[in-house]
């Protein structure tokens, strides 16, 4: 793809709402404010202080009463404390901790005013992860709460060392991908730096902040005692042709696995949100469609799917998407309950939208899903699955949409008349 070839207006026939849904949750953003202090220092606490629990193995629960955190919204997440935390395991804890990250959709339309509303980054290859600092240590967990390293760090308060500055109690908190090759936390995103809280601000100024901040702590300096593994701010660039050619081709010190698109104002939203989208195909990631536990491609695409009351089938999504409905007959027979996840292919009769909303799904039953799994398929990603293997969005497709709004954008041309 070079830089600034000019093509012709990208128009795929509406699959989903998800230029509504972007629009909503933008407007949303600034009529609801949270107290995103108190969201930080839960987060921050629990990602300490739970350094006993593992809830990647026990899939019991005690005994105590705990929140449903299915029926969970943003707010009552944010309230949602250590002590409370602290008695989650299996997969309430996956859970939790895995609505405290900002999770994308998949790009399954293209944004509109990309070229100027939006950031492209290459994405990293590895696991996603938090990483809080606090008190004289540093622990990153994984999207399933279970710890992946403890160590010290150049990050504030991230080791314990003589002549380190700053409150006793302050602690930082970045969303990373630990990188396993080369050993290192890439940044994605700021959370919160020395106690401030950046939930509710731009990732326009949270980039801004990651870039100028973790240079000054020298957290990204090589390892060394105090400080084990480095880190290193992902590169960002405006979506516009250069930009996109940079992430899409650049030459980066990671192994690449996708594209993530950041709309400028979105917050950091915990949960799904089409403010993040994720993209990808195979010159830029070597999992574009979903392979089997053999590691192979299944000849059909296989789908996670939540079963509800009524036999009702829906996505992670919050409101949920009905896919289908199993007969009462079928559940019991299965020894299937409320709650749990089954695995489908989609047969022959594939996936069917109208005017840009799901209509039916050709759904063959496999199995009961991996207890290991926490969560249905989103919507996103199944519709991103289905155009994969059937008609892709391809980067030329972006190009042309970001070609498009540049013309659109310069003044019209005016004859002068002698």
């Amino acid at each position: 793809m070079a830089p600034h070839e000019i093509r012709r207006p990208f128009k795929r026939r509406p699959i989903s709402d998800q230029q509504k849904r972007r629009e909503l949750s933008l407007l949303r953003q600034t009529q609801h404010r949270s107290d995103a202090q108190q969201r930080a220092r839960n987060l921050a606490s629990s990602v300490i202080s739970l350094q006993s629990s593992s809830p990647d193995v026990d899939p019991e629960i005690l005994s105590e009463a705990v929140p449903d955190l299915d029926e969970g919204t943003e707010s009552e997440s944010s309230n949602f404390d250590v002590r409370q935390a602290s008695r989650l395991r299996g997969p309430e804890a996956r859970k939790w901790f895995a609505k405290q990250l900002m999770l994308p959709e998949w790009m399954i339309d293209v944004p509109d005013n990309l070229c100027q509303d939006w950031y492209v980054l290459a994405r990293p290859a590895g696991k996603r992860c938090f990483v809080v600092s606090s008190d004289g240590t540093t622990v990153s967990r994984v999207r399933n709460g279970s710890i992946l390293h403890h160590f010290p760090s150049a990050l504030p308060g991230g080791a314990r060392k003589k002549g380190a500055s700053g409150p006793a109690n302050s602690y930082s908190i970045l969303d990373c991908i630990f990188h396993e090759s080369d050993q290192t936390y890439y940044v994605i995103d700021m959370v919160c730096w020395r106690g401030y809280s950046l939930y509710e601000c731009t990732a326009e100024f949270r980039f801004f902040w990651m870039q100028s901040k973790l240079a000054e702590t020298g957290a990204c300096d090589p390892p060394s005692f105090y400080h084990k593994f480095r880190f290193s701010a992902v590169p960002f660039y405006n979506c516009d042709q250069s930009g996109l050619h940079s992430a899409y081709t650049g030459s980066l010190p990671y192994v690449k696995d996708g594209l993530l698109f950041y709309n400028k104002h979105a917050h950091y939203h915990t949960g799904n949100t089409p403010l993040v989208l994720i993209w990808k195909d195979e010159s830029c990631s070597q999992y574009v469609i979903d392979t089997d536990n053999n590691g192979e491609v299944p000849h059909q695409q296989h789908i996670v799917l939540e079963l509800q009351e009524e036999g009702k089938l829906v996505t992670s999504d919050d409101p949920p998407v009905p896919f289908s409905c199993l007969n009462a007959d079928f559940v019991k027979q299965s020894g299937l309950s409320s709650g749990s996840l089954i695995r489908f292919a989609i047969g022959d009769g594939g996936l069917k939208c109208v005017d840009g909303r799901f209509e039916k799904a050709d759904l063959q039953y496999i199995s009961v899903s991996n207890r290991a799994r926490a969560f249905a398929d989103s919507y996103s990603k199944i519709m991103f699955q289905y155009m994969a293997r059937h008609s892709p969005l391809k980067v030329e497709d972006l190009a042309s949409t970001i070609s498009h709004e540049n013309q659109q954008d310069k003044p019209p041309e005016v004859e002068m008349s002698d």
